[in-house]
C-alpha cells in the first residue's frame, strides 16, 4: 500500500502548495519547491513514533498533520502538514515502520523497570 498526498492550504483545503508526500512500505519522500526542487527521504525503519494533530480548521476541512519522530539526522521531526487521510496514513506509518524494523532486525526494546526475572524473585 502507498499514499501520495499534497500539502494543502488551511483555506478550504485546496492543494495549491508545491509540497508532495509519497509514503511507501520502505520510505517517506518529501518533494518541495516549484523552481528549486528539494527532495528528502526518510526510511521507515528509522521512524520511532508517530503523532496525529488536527486543529479546529483542519478538522472542518478534513485534514490533519502527521508528525513522525525519527532517528534521522536531517529530519528528527518529520511533519506532513495539512494533508488528507491522516488517520489511515498514521496507522500505515506505524505498521510499516514496525515491519521495517523487524525486517532489518533493528527492533529496539527497552525494559523500563529493570526487572529481568519476569516478576519473580531471583535467589
Amino acid at each position: 500500500m502507498e499514499f501520495t498526498e499534497r500539502k494543502r492550504t488551511l483555506f478550504l483545503g485546496l492543494p495549491i502548495c508545491f509540497t508532495k508526500y509519497h509514503i511507501t512500505d520502505e520510505k517517506i519522500t518529501i518533494k518541495r519547491g516549484f523552481l528549486n526542487l528539494v527532495e528528502d527521504d526518510a526510511f521507515m525503519f528509522k521512524i520511532q513514533d508517530v503523532r496525529l494533530k488536527k486543529s479546529f480548521f483542519e478538522r472542518i476541512f478534513g485534514m490533519g498533520t502527521v508528525v513522525c519522530y525519527t532517528g534521522d539526522v536531517t529530519h528528527p521531526e518529520l511533519e506532513m502538514i495539512h494533508i488528507k487521510n491522516t488517520d489511515k496514513i498514521k496507522e500505515f506509518i506505524m505498521e510499516a515502520s514496525e515491519e521495517a524494523r523487524i525486517k532489518r532486525r533493528t527492533l529496539h526494546t527497552m525494559n523500563i523497570d529493570g526487572d529481568f526475572s519476569g516478576g519473580q524473585e531471583v535467589e
